[in-house]
């Protein structure tokens, strides 16, 4: 039986891609592209600007692929390219503005019931203002703390909590509209 070492395959696809072997590119390329197009996709609405802003990304990730250190996952250093790039693309684009609101409220917010299908939780993130969807993607989704989302955004941390709390209210009334909805009493 012949064992196969993922991370020194892994580490050595790297080595052939920081020395521009466009098949090394090409494996890094196709092993992660559909995950990171998602991860483009929760912050971008149209899937073409997505997938242009993931593919900017991925070029960001060849050409700095000498400045990974093999610290931490390989892919999480990617999604942080991605996840910044998209960043990036709406500050260009002007899309995103937050609301300076010290005051938000501490509140539980429970998991999206499993009655909705992914494509109906995506439509209701989407509806987010641009502002309240970045928020609410880099907490929820991507896992950052409110200090680190406050830095990336140039905003303040109180004003990050408060798009949250914004973020998590308009789709706890969307969900409930849903429901209604679902239900037929709407």
């Amino acid at each position: 039986m012949k064992i196969i070492y993922l991370h020194q395959e892994e580490t050595e696809i790297i080595k052939l891609a920081v020395e521009n072997n466009r098949q090394a590119q090409q494996q890094i390329y196709s092993r992660f592209s559909s995950k990171m197009l998602s991860v483009c996709r929760q912050y971008i609405k149209d899937i073409q600007l997505a997938e242009d802003v993931m593919i900017t990304a991925f070029m960001k990730v060849f050409t700095s692929l000498n400045k990974f250190e093999h610290k931490g996952s390989f892919e999480g250093w990617i999604r942080r390219i991605m996840v910044n790039e998209c960043i990036s693309y709406l500050r260009v684009q002007k899309k995103v503005k937050f609301v300076e609101d010290e005051i938000y409220i501490e509140e539980s917010f429970n998991a999206i019931d499993s009655q909705f299908s992914i494509d109906q939780i995506q439509f209701l993130i989407d509806a987010l203002p641009d502002g309240y969807k970045m928020v609410f993607n880099l907490y929820a989704i991507e896992g950052y703390k409110h200090n680190e989302i406050a830095k990336m955004l140039g905003i303040n941390e109180g004003t990050s909590k408060s798009q949250l709390s914004h973020a998590r209210k308009m789709l706890q009334t969307q969900i409930n509209t849903l429901k209604k909805q679902d239900n037929g009493t709407e």
